[in-house]
């Protein structure tokens, strides 16, 4: 091969070699959804309209996944005390992958006045990917406990999902996802817009190791170029 073709096909190596990590790279998307739930409580039904956010961060190897309220759901007609609600949902998974995914919070930090919307706190899980490509999150059931009764509220809407995230199984393809439910004592921000997640993250960093990549490509054309020219030069 002459020098010139060695030199054009390094160069267009390293730009493809950019390229294809740059598209490797995993994809997430994020938007509040108005979820209408009703809900079955001790003393009647009762229905409220919350927007739902729900964000995932690459952890380990998996996801975290936080579900937040932008609304309060439901109410209870005496007051409850600092510590006698205990909020817990359900996640419904589609796309590349099914079922359920739990995910769980603290009881409330603070009394909650009679006939007011019930706050619920930010609840979160641990998103394990059994089989690979994009898996949606969709608000399900919430389940509240106080004063030993049960509120269950379940969407009537049929709302869309708040999450899509390109996911990676760890080994082999299988058909449900695994959860670990854990508390989180914060309530996140969520500003209206959509979610900073995890895979965008990567985005970043694979697209900088892709550049790299190009970099150095182009770096190895020019010393060629200069070794051919002395070499030239010497004869």
């Amino acid at each position: 091969m002459s020098y010139r073709k060695r030199t054009a096909a390094l160069a267009s190596a390293a730009a493809l070699a950019g390229s294809v990590v740059w598209m490797a790279a995993p994809v997430a998307r994020a938007e509040v959804v108005d979820v209408n739930y009703q809900c079955k409580t001790p003393i009647g039904d009762k229905s409220a309209v919350s927007p739902i956010d729900i964000k995932g961060v690459e952890s380990g190897g998996g996801y975290r996944i936080t579900m937040s309220w932008q609304k309060g759901v439901s109410s209870s007609p005496v007051e409850l005390g600092k510590g006698a609600m205990t909020p817990s949902a359900t996640i419904a998974l589609g796309g590349a992958d099914g079922g359920t995914l739990s995910v769980t919070g603290p009881a409330n930090d603070a009394a909650i006045p009679a006939n007011t919307p019930i706050k619920i706190s930010d609840l979160s899980g641990t998103y394990t990917p059994k089989k690979s490509g994009e898996v949606t999150f969709t608000a399900g059931v919430l389940t509240i406990k106080a004063l030993g009764t049960t509120t269950t509220c379940t969407p009537t809407n049929d709302p869309g999902p708040s999450l899509t995230l390109d996911v990676r199984a760890a080994g082999g393809d299988g058909t449900t996802g695994s959860a670990q439910g854990s508390g989180s004592g914060s309530r996140s921000d969520t500003g209206g817009g959509l979610a900073q997640t995890g895979p965008e993250d990567s985005a970043v960093a694979l697209g900088t190791l892709g550049g790299t990549v190009l970099l150095a490509g182009a770096a190895g054309a020019l010393w060629l170029t200069r070794r051919h020219q002395g070499a030239r030069a010497g004869r």
